[in-house]
């Protein structure tokens, strides 16, 4: 059974690393924005909290906690200075439904409300990194 354990394993490394099997570089950063941190590699799509932008403005993040590539990383205390990580915008999306019940025992008193967050789409372009 250790053939189908190697088989998914190998998926697995080729399903989270996919810049050393394309061709691609595999640099990357870990940059922090409201409150979260995200991995982001070039190319990479990602969903971030609403902004006001129209689709195909430039988004520039300037808190990068870590750069790295298959050679070096450097970690910053707590951002690396003269790091950033520019994005373009793709397009807003909305969030799935979450719908929210509030029900009060024995009253028949019933709210029933639904929430969708939204949320802008960028593309990681670029990677700058210090020298």
């Amino acid at each position: 059974m250790t053939g189908g354990t190697a088989l998914v394993s190998r998926f697995n490394l080729f399903r989270f690393n996919l810049g050393r099997f394309n061709g691609t570089s595999s640099m990357y950063a870990i940059i922090t924005d409201s409150g979260r941190q995200f991995r982001v590699e070039e190319g990479q799509r990602l969903k971030i909290d609403f902004r006001e932008a129209s689709e195909g403005d430039e988004l520039q993040f300037d808190k990068v906690l870590v750069v790295g590539d298959e050679d070096q990383t450097a970690v910053g205390r707590p951002t690396v200075e003269g790091a950033s990580v520019t994005a373009k915008v793709v397009g807003i999306e909305q969030g799935p439904k979450l719908v929210v019940q509030k029900i009060r025992r024995r009253k028949n008193s019933r709210r029933r409300t639904g929430h969708r967050q939204l949320y802008t789409t960028v593309e990681i372009d670029k990677i700058v990194t210090p020298k």
